[in-house]
């Protein structure tokens, strides 16, 4: 009997690998010799790569999502107490920790806003050194994830949007969306998809490593102890009404906004730059995120430092900023498209609630 050649060349005795039994087929033992093969040769890079690749595999079906009980109660407590405090102290601390705990709560917005959103996961406009440093210390106030799973998690949303791969699924319901998906380990398919994710501009970025490296330690600070301190130091505040003000209210007022993004914008509003995605245009999400509420628009145009096609005349702080900063220098190279191609997606791909199409309607 004449042996079979494969693809690949290579002269194969039919009498071991044939068609094989019913239940092997053929493409499989064409895979099996190709895996005998490079057996032959453990240190050839293709092996080296294959087996951390089945390996990352296997480890990817056995890790099913659970529970993570300890994340649920953390923040079951930090909203009981936010809630609580709110009501019994809101009235009894003074106008200037009024006035300050507002301060913070917007500088803490914009690390994650100007910071780690458009500057860090877009790249929608660069930032020197000073103002760099300006947001990762606000950043480091709104105490979420380090900038690297942050960015990592939102470059992962937008390219695989309502998917398994999707880190906050919107298709899995308004809770799990906002703040449901901090409950649980995440879906093998955003483990395997965030692998993949090009991370070389975070990681090559000196500021953002120290603050990496330090992140612990800066979050702490910025968080919770310096907003808390300079009310009492400062105009002779109630120590325990400067604590539980700032590092409650502030910070649950500052996560919900942020969290709102994922859930209320990918669900209720209305579609005018593309009909055919889940992210909406939402105002009020747009007021308390300072101008991220404008999610249909963002998710077309996820490069514009705007965010929105109008920029600081749309609930958009966030802009406004930037806008400031690009005056003097510290924010340069401000990405945007064209008026005309704004226009041209939104009659081509969205749903007809364009301000331009119901002018002309």
């Amino acid at each position: 009997m004449a042996p079979t050649v494969t693809d690949d060349g290579e002269a194969v005795d039919d009498r071991f690998f044939g068609e094989g039994p019913p239940d092997f087929p053929h493409d499989d033992c064409k895979l099996l010799r190709s895996r005998m093969r490079k057996e032959e040769d453990p240190t050839s890079p293709d092996h080296f790569r294959e087996t951390e690749n089945n390996l990352f595999e296997e480890k990817l079906k056995l890790k099913k999502p659970r529970f993570i009980w300890r994340n649920a109660i953390v923040l079951l407590v930090l909203h009981v107490l936010a809630v609580y405090n709110f009501f019994n102290y809101i009235t009894k601390i003074k106008l200037l920790t009024f006035g300050f705990t507002l301060l913070c709560t917007v500088m803490a917005g914009l690390g994650v806003t100007a910071g780690a959103h458009r500057l860090y996961t877009h790249r929608a406009y660069k930032a020197k050194p000073p103002l760099e440093v300006i947001l990762l210390i606000f950043y480091s106030m709104a105490g979420m994830n380090t900038m690297y799973d942050w960015v990592r998690d939102h470059r992962v949303h937008h390219k695989y949007s309502e998917t398994d791969a999707d880190p906050h699924n919107a298709k899995r319901g308004f809770f799990f969306s906002h703040c449901g998906w901090l409950t649980q380990t995440k879906h093998p398919e955003v483990l395997r998809k965030g692998a993949q994710i090009d991370m070389s501009d975070i990681t090559n970025n000196p500021l953002v490593s120290f603050h990496q490296k330090h992140f612990l330690k800066l979050q702490l600070l910025f968080c919770f102890i310096i907003p808390s301190i300079i009310p009492p130091l400062f105009w002779n505040e109630s120590w325990a009404l400067a604590f539980w003000v700032n590092s409650t209210v502030r910070y649950c007022i500052v996560l919900n906004s942020t969290w709102l993004v994922n859930s209320a914008a990918h669900i209720y509003g209305y579609k005018p730059y593309e009909a055919n995605i889940s992210p909406t245009q939402n105002w009020l999400v747009a007021f308390f995120a300072m101008g991220e509420g404008w999610h249909n628009y963002h998710h077309v145009f996820p490069w514009d430092y705007k965010a929105d096609e109008f920029g600081p005349h749309a609930l958009n702080f966030t802009t406004f900023v930037i806008d400031c900063f690009a005056k003097i220098g510290w924010a340069y190279d401000l990405k945007q498209p064209s008026k005309e191609l704004v226009w041209r997606t939104a009659v081509n791909r969205g749903d007809g609630s364009h301000h331009s199409l119901k002018k002309n309607s």
